[in-house]
């Protein structure tokens, strides 16, 4: 059995950090509103909810690099950051699916995020289905970012996830078949060894499987 999901802090908590890492940029949203917004959240989001700051203030390109790690190379410890796979240079344009309803806030809070380990090696297109029947909701990519920044233990070896919330539709109204993920680099081809262990935004094909990746989900969304 995997271990259990560590614990996020408290809302106000999970703002100073981003406030104390330079996260957000302070012309898009001050460190008063940030904090003011987290205060009023923890009134009325449930416990261990997660603090989110919408794409439009804080897209996934720019806070995927933000994610640190500490990996183990050469039996030493090393900090790594998270890096955008090279041939995912559209990220930002990867939007919330029909039934995901992010709230129009520029901060809000996710109810029980979950890894769904239980879904590992099922395809993004069984899954959606799945987490639907049980009244959840698949996390966006830049919500699955801001859980690994808070709870950077989210992401193990061999028990990471995908975030099928945030799909990328064609001109022609059809979805794009990349499905975005967060997982952690092996440093093996275009990644580089100077990433090995680093957080890695990517993707999968909507119809394939990988035993290492299940589908996070939340129980809700709270403005």
């Amino acid at each position: 059995m995997p271990p259990p999901m560590p614990p996020l802090p408290p809302l106000t908590a999970q703002a100073e950090l981003l406030v104390d890492r330079g996260v957000v940029p302070t012309q898009a949203l001050s460190p008063a509103a940030l904090r003011d917004a987290a205060t009023a959240l923890e009134r009325t989001a449930p416990a261990g909810s997660l603090l989110v700051v919408h794409p439009r203030v804080l897209p996934p390109s720019a806070l995927a690099g933000h994610l640190r790690r500490t990996a183990t190379v050469r039996g030493g410890a090393v900090e790594r950051s998270g890096f955008v796979v090279v041939d995912m240079r559209d990220v930002d344009d990867f939007a919330p699916v029909p039934g995901v309803d992010v709230p129009d806030a520029d901060v809000y809070a996710v109810a029980a995020p979950d890894r769904g380990d239980a879904m590992a090696n099922w395809s993004p297109e069984e899954a959606e289905p799945a987490i639907a029947a049980r009244g959840a909701s698949p996390l966006t990519l830049a919500e699955g970012i801001h859980w690994v920044l808070q709870s950077p233990d989210v992401l193990a070896r061999n028990l990471c996830f995908m975030t099928i919330g945030s799909r990328l539709r064609r001109p022609d109204g059809t979805y794009d078949a990349r499905t975005p993920a967060v997982w952690i680099s092996n440093g093996t081809g275009r990644d580089g060894a100077e990433r090995r262990g680093a957080p890695k935004v990517g993707w999968c094909w909507w119809r394939n499987r990988h035993t290492w990746l299940g589908f996070a989900s939340a129980a809700g969304r709270h403005a």
